[in-house]
């Protein structure tokens, strides 16, 4: 039997030892983001996310081979468990067929087959089920099976319960059941019509039909809803007399009077017991297919949202949107903390409008504003327009940016929120958020649960615990990615720092402030429940820009330090050099003195001599101010004001199967549907573009009345060649 290791390989397309190692390096408690970036030789260099897949991968399949190995031992209990019984389970290669294998063998509800077995009529069924010419006529054939009190009345019920027993071996039969389900995979479809004389989003799928083969997940999931909630019937369509054909080509001999009764149980079979369990069997693959589609869109969509380039050291006021209650406000410092807050109404009249603009006029002025963050959410379109008329006044010199708002309500009536600013209300922690999500989109965001972000469709449709799990990957991922500064993280930030946990997070921020800042990352050891073990997964994720010793502001980890500074010394730098701004031309400098000579003179494999080599290029580097800036805006446009043909520039703000929403300063984004954004095939959209995208556009159509904007991402790309 192939190991687990070498099934991996095979289907990830990577070397076996490469993946027996990072199986060893997990199976020892270390994690995905330390071995990404620490243990680049074990495995090859692979990144985050295709260890992950390994990781899901690993999981699957061990889970796979204990149930296996249950199954063995279940078979074995009833002593039927024989060489060819064992080696198909062993072949097995999905839980799938694995539990058609097991079928037979699975202990039962009461059925009518049970029933006649107890009444003794297995032998009969064996004996018509064998159609040989000596089993014929049946009526003889079934005359001792009949009892006298009653169970087994006459032979017409003796023939009742062995046809019974026949339709439950054919399927029970994994040999069918396989290619059964196969040619419904190819060639069943599925179909669904109004279940209520109403109109709803469903309408869509009012008379909907599709192939399985050809249906998109996003259309599965719709579906599924729309029953959920009464809006729709749904129904699989499969060839049944493909099905049928399917059935007696496996089970029927002859066309005597035994094939005549096995093809009549062949068809019981078929319609009472293989296609009910056949169609929840497809419904469930379809929606387990889907689910992990979305959840994979949710991942791609998430990342870049998080990898926002963050706009720093710049005094930000946040706006909360609002009606009833009012516009949020909060103005906070470069390093995020508030320095004061408000309560302002431009939507209730003329008058409040005037006193708005004067009182955020008069804050921009005190604390020296240069940027605003407006949340997307109700009466945003108002307030961004106030904004825009207030920086006209003023003269300019302050900018703006409509900021996605998604899980800032939900955090700001957290327990943590109340923790952090105890003495602000509800409202106002939603402002200081919306403020934050500007100054450093990573660092705000990770204190929300992230299926609140608004990044995803079908959120709470999908199994939670797997959803959970690879967004808290993705977050975990990004946040390892930039590193993070123990002396200014908080506890929220902190959890995801590899190594880390929620409880020692909070210790090290109680350790901070009772001892003071952090100044040397070896101090970490010192935190109580923060053993060897997590500083040696989280030293290298971990920034102190305080410290005295320069590699503890960098991505270098302890164990590689004296590897770094010998490979300083060997090219004619010290730790000065760093310390003083980097050294940008330390690649040249390695690539002359030879790198594998370095890296084998420093004790270290290539791909880590390289990564030394970057951190010590720009120490405390963060990887997003490599990514194009976010766009701030100083005026504001109307969906009135857009024209077909119009050439804007705006940013992605969802990527989904069918195209990508992008916000071009309107308030309503639009959408570019899948055809409109490359002149070439792709499958989906994010292979092209990711959340956060600063694209150009050309503005297709506009249906002000619906809010509907089409835009094209390649015909603007025509107009520019």
């Amino acid at each position: 039997m192939e190991s687990i290791a070498a099934i991996i390989a095979r289907e990830l397309g990577k070397s076996e030892t490469h993946v027996e190692n990072v199986i060893k390096l997990i199976d020892e408690g270390n994690t995905i983001p330390f071995i990404a970036r620490y243990r680049k030789e074990s495995h090859g260099a692979m990144d985050d996310t295709a260890l992950r897949a390994l990781a899901d991968r690993l999981k699957y399949l061990r889970g796979l081979d204990e149930r296996r190995e249950e199954i063995k031992r279940s078979i074995a209990a009833q002593e039927k468990l024989t060489p060819e019984l064992e080696k198909d389970i062993d072949a097995a290669e999905t839980l799938a067929v694995l539990e058609d294998i097991y079928r037979p063998y699975k202990q039962k509800r009461r059925t009518r087959a049970t029933v006649a077995k107890e009444r003794g009529l297995e032998p009969l069924a064996a004996a018509i089920f064998e159609q040989s010419s000596q089993t014929e006529p049946l009526e003889s054939l079934a005359t001792p099976y009949v009892s006298g009190d009653l169970e087994v009345a006459d032979t017409a019920a003796a023939l009742a319960g062995a046809a019974d027993i026949i339709s439950e071996w054919i399927s029970d039969s994994a040999e069918i059941r396989g290619t059964l389900r196969e040619r419904a995979q190819a060639r069943a479809s599925i179909s669904s019509e109004a279940d209520k004389e109403e109109d709803s989003v469903y309408r869509t799928y009012y008379g909907f039909n599709s192939p399985l083969k050809k249906l998109q997940g996003h259309q599965v999931l719709a579906l599924n809803r729309g029953e959920k909630e009464g809006f729709l019937k749904v129904s699989i369509v499969n060839d049944e007399q493909d099905a049928l054909e399917t059935i007696w080509k496996a089970t029927v001999k002859n066309d005597r009077e035994t094939g005549r009764f096995v093809r009549a149980a062949g068809e019981d079979a078929w319609s009472r017991l293989i296609k009910p369990s056949l169609e929840r069997e497809l419904r469930a693959a379809l929606t387990e297919a889907a689910s992990e589609g979305a959840i994979h869109n949710f991942v791609i969509n998430l990342r870049p949202l998080l990898m926002q380039p963050p706009v720093k050291g710049h005094v930000t006021m946040g706006l909360d949107p609002g009606y009833r209650n009012g516009c949020k406000v909060a103005v906070v410092d470069a390093t995020g903390r508030v320095l004061d807050t408000a309560v302002v109404y431009p939507t209730f009249g003329e008058r409040q409008k005037e006193e708005a603009i004067a009182k955020l006029s008069s804050l921009i002025k005190k604390h020296r504003v240069e940027h605003i963050a407006i949340g997307n959410g109700t009466a945003s379109r108002e307030t961004e327009q106030m904004v825009a008329e207030m920086i006209r006044r003023i003269g300019g010199g302050v900018s703006y940016m409509v900021v996605n708002e998604a899980g800032a309500s939900v955090y700001s009536a957290s327990k943590l929120a109340a923790e952090e600013f105890p003495q602000f209300d509800v409202n106002l922690r939603s402002a200081v958020s919306i403020a934050r999500r500007l100054q450093d989109p990573l660092a705000e965001l990770v204190k929300i649960d992230p299926k609140s972000i608004g990044v995803g469709q079908y959120q709470h449709d999908m199994p939670q615990k797997r959803l959970d799990e690879a967004l808290a990957g993705v977050v975990e991922d990004c946040v390892n990615a930039v590193g993070v500064d123990v002396n200014t993280a908080s506890p929220s930030l902190l959890k995801y720092v590899s190594g880390l946990t929620a409880a020692t997070a909070k210790n090290i921020v109680a350790y901070r402030e009772e001892n003071g800042a952090f100044s040397a990352r070896r101090q970490l050891l010192k935190v109580p429940k923060l053993g060897p073990r997590a500083f040696e997964q989280c030293a290298g994720f971990i920034r102190v820009p305080e410290s005295g010793y320069v590699l503890d502001n960098t991505g270098v980890h302890p164990e590689s330090c004296a590897a770094a500074e010998k490979l300083l010394g060997l090219v004619g730098y010290t730790l000065q050099d760093v310390s003083n701004g980097g050294i940008g031309d330390l690649p040249a400098k390695v690539k002359k003195y030879g790198t594998a000579r370095a890296a084998e003179e420093c004790g270290v494999g290539r791909e880590t001599l390289e990564d030394i080599v970057r951190e010590l290029m720009k120490p405390g580097r963060d990887p997003r101010d490599e990514l194009p800036a976010p766009i701030l805006r100083t005026d504001v446009m109307d969906i009135n004001d857009l024209q077909p043909g119009m050439r804007l520039t705006g940013t992605v703000r969802n990527v989904i199967d069918f195209g990508a929403f992008v916000d071009i300063g309107v308030h309503q984004d639009g959408l570019v549907h899948i055809s409109e954004i490359a002149d070439r095939f792709i499958r989906h959209p994010s292979e092209i573009l990711s959340v956060g995208d600063v694209v150009e556009v050309v503005v297709l159509s506009v249906e002000a009345q619906r809010k509907r904007i089409s835009l094209s991402i390649k015909q603007a790309k025509k107009k520019q060649d």
